[in-house]
């Protein structure tokens, strides 16, 4: 390789392998991934950095979370986005609380603090569990014993005060991390993630609120959750787990009583029934939401999704008729008004989603310029951060351009697709490549097609080997994870 040529990890500077087309070296790309998560783990010696002792010492934890990023600990200084995203707030509100005034709100500071994992001993506050202590001192002076929930990640719960309270907020923070890392790295690297929070943080408080008000709380922050590893599951080729975690998600939202989260979950099982081949199944939990919506209030996204996947079933159903209605119902629902406002645990259905939904129909009625136009419309949409949704729309459009004898631009586009998702860890994905491997076979006489044919087959083999190293897994693709959805 010429020297003026080669490419270097933008974080280490490292020579890039030849094969790597993405940005990053395979050790820096695995350091991303982990810090979309959570904090990493620190040494002792961390704390002891002059700026972030001096922060401390000035008791303004906006400071100490500005020498926290620009740490020399990391190699170069995390992001303000990626932080906020840790702390469930946006860009600019983390930009306020490290410019402005000492933040004086003592939940936020013991939020932030256990978040960081901050030692005690350096804090200008005490945690809740050494205030429960001193409050808890019995005559005979020895503390009674305080009940803790474990820590995993950077979440850590303890029971004090308002447990709900507490819990929500970090529970919702919790979520809005998983799905911000889930765009853009996929569930096969969150998927165990998720499982262990809901078993370490979310599951030994599900039977212990003090009072109705917290348990439906709690109840619902789990089938949220739940749902989300569910989705997980799914992308990872792991249909039946998945099955299950939205099975289950559905048992406890009937319990936390969150109308738009019971029908955002009957909205999941009919995705996973259509890619399961169950269109039947998918039209009638897509039916059920529909009619849990009917006697108001009015909520135009969950509308609009439940007639886009009653839509998808028709489709699958070879019955156009009926799927363009729906269609067109989801088109005009989106454009009503809210009447309630929306759950915070369920995810949008937008302008974007819809457009998936169609483009998949115009597919299964064999419109492939339906499904170009549709795919098109996702592209624009989704935004580059929005990794797999956009990989999506684009191996939609690939696979209309096939059948419509354009195998060429089919190429070029899927070439962008596999750049843009090495770092993207989903089956779902991988499946959707084998299918344009397979619609592209009659092509490979053609130079072109031929040698990106060559190209694909060797970027397949090595994403299925990371793929089963990282999910610990020796199985080819799982039954079905090679159909498009």
């Amino acid at each position: 390789m010429d020297v003026h040529s080669a490419r270097c990890c933008r974080s280490c500077t490292t020579r890039l392998a030849r094969d790597n087309r993405g940005e990053m070296c395979a050790a820096c790309a695995a350091k991303a991934r982990g810090l979309l998560v959570g904090p990493p783990s620190v040494p002792p010696e961390f704390w002891e950095e002059s700026r972030l002792r001096h922060a401390l010492d000035r008791w303004h934890m906006g400071a100490v979370i500005w020498a926290y990023r620009n740490h020399p600990f990391h190699g170069s200084p995390l992001r303000q986005e990626t932080v906020a995203h840790w702390m469930g707030l946006t860009q600019a509100q983390l930009s306020r609380i490290e410019n402005g005034p000492p933040i004086k709100d003592l939940d936020k500071l013991i939020q932030w603090a256990e978040l960081l994992q901050i030692p005690a001993h350096l804090l200008w506050f005490h945690l809740p569990k050494q205030r429960r202590v001193t409050a808890s001192m019995p005559p005979s002076g020895r503390p009674t014993s305080v009940p803790t929930l474990p820590a995993v990640g950077p979440f850590h719960l303890v029971r004090v005060g308002s447990l709900a309270g507490r819990a929500n907020s970090l529970d919702m923070a919790a979520m809005h991390s998983f799905r911000s890392a889930d765009r853009q790295v996929g569930g096969g690297h969150l998927y165990a993630t998720v499982v262990h929070y809901l078993h370490s943080d979310v599951a030994p408080r599900l039977f212990g609120a003090d009072h109705d008000t917290d348990s439906r709380t709690i109840f619902t922050a789990a089938a949220a959750l739940t749902e989300m590893a569910g989705w997980m599951a799914h992308d990872a080729g792991r249909d039946d787990q998945a099955h299950r975690h939205f099975g289950r998600a559905w048992d406890m939202s009937t319990v936390g009583q969150d109308r738009q989260l019971r029908v955002h979950v009957l909205g999941s099982m009919s995705h996973l029934a259509h890619h399961r081949s169950q269109p039947h199944d998918a039209i009638r939990y897509a039916h059920a939401g529909e009619k849990k919506l009917a006697a108001g209030p009015r909520n135009p996204e969950l509308q609009a999704r439940t007639f886009a996947l009653q839509a998808r079933g028709f489709a699958a159903l070879r019955r156009p008729k009926e799927t363009l209605t729906l269609l067109a119902r989801a088109e005009k629902a989106l454009e009503g008004t809210h009447d309630e406002e929306s759950s915070a645990w369920v995810s949008y259905f937008d302008e974007g989603s819809l457009a998936s939904e169609a483009a998949r129909c115009m597919r299964h009625l064999g419109k492939p310029a339906g499904a170009q136009r549709h795919a098109e419309r996702i592209i624009e949409l989704r935004p580059a951060d929005r990794t797999r949704s956009r990989a999506f729309g684009q191996l939609i459009l690939i696979a209309a351009l096939i059948e419509q004898r354009e195998p060429e631009q089919a190429c070029d586009i899927a070439r962008e697709v596999l750049n843009s998702t090495q770092s993207l860890s989903s089956y779902l994905v991988i499946g959707q490549l084998r299918d344009i491997q397979l619609q592209l076979e009659p092509y490979k006489n053609t130079a072109a097609v031929g040698e990106f044919l060559e190209y694909l087959t060797e970027a397949l083999r090595q994403r299925v080997r990371m793929y089963q190293w990282l999910t610990k897994d020796t199985h080819d693709l799982p039954p079905g994870s090679t159909r498009v959805t």
